[in-house]
């Protein structure tokens, strides 16, 4: 799968450390910064991920920052985007199956290292449950 990544400097080890993790589950990976733990503003990297799923030259993406949150906001601005932070396994299972979430936030200074890869996993192996969460998707979408 085509994956897009990207944070912000207080993400760049935790996205560095996933994006070898996607690498290795063979997972082609778009890394659209940032490049190093130098302040930068996380909107322009939030609107560089979410711009690629949006689009559908992605199907899912991933963001990183501090706690989470500036990404999951600027990414639920772009039509076609489900973020969800999620910083444990449950949140990501169930993004997932009733929330059809294409892009995962997660929080670099929230967790570690080990919790963002099972998370990360999980993640991408957790099927939509479709059904009667169909319909509140389709409406997320109207929006």
């Amino acid at each position: 799968m085509k994956v897009v990544i990207g944070s912000d400097h207080a993400g760049f080890s935790m996205k560095t450390h996933v994006r070898t993790l996607l690498e290795n589950m063979g997972h082609t990976v778009e890394d659209v910064g940032c490049y190093s733990e130098e302040s930068v503003d996380y909107p322009v990297y939030g609107k560089a991920v979410a711009t690629g799923v949006a689009s559908g030259e992605f199907p899912k993406g991933i963001l990183i920052c501090g706690s989470g949150q500036g990404m999951a906001m600027i990414a639920n601005r772009f039509v076609g985007v489900r973020a969800a932070l999620c910083n444990d396994l449950f949140s990501a299972v169930l993004s997932r199956r009733h929330n059809d979430a294409n892009l995962l936030v997660m929080g670099g200074r929230l967790i570690g290292a080990d919790l963002a890869g099972e998370i990360v996993a999980t993640w991408l192996n957790t099927e939509f449950d479709g059904g009667r969460h169909q319909g509140r998707v389709a409406q997320l979408d109207e929006i």
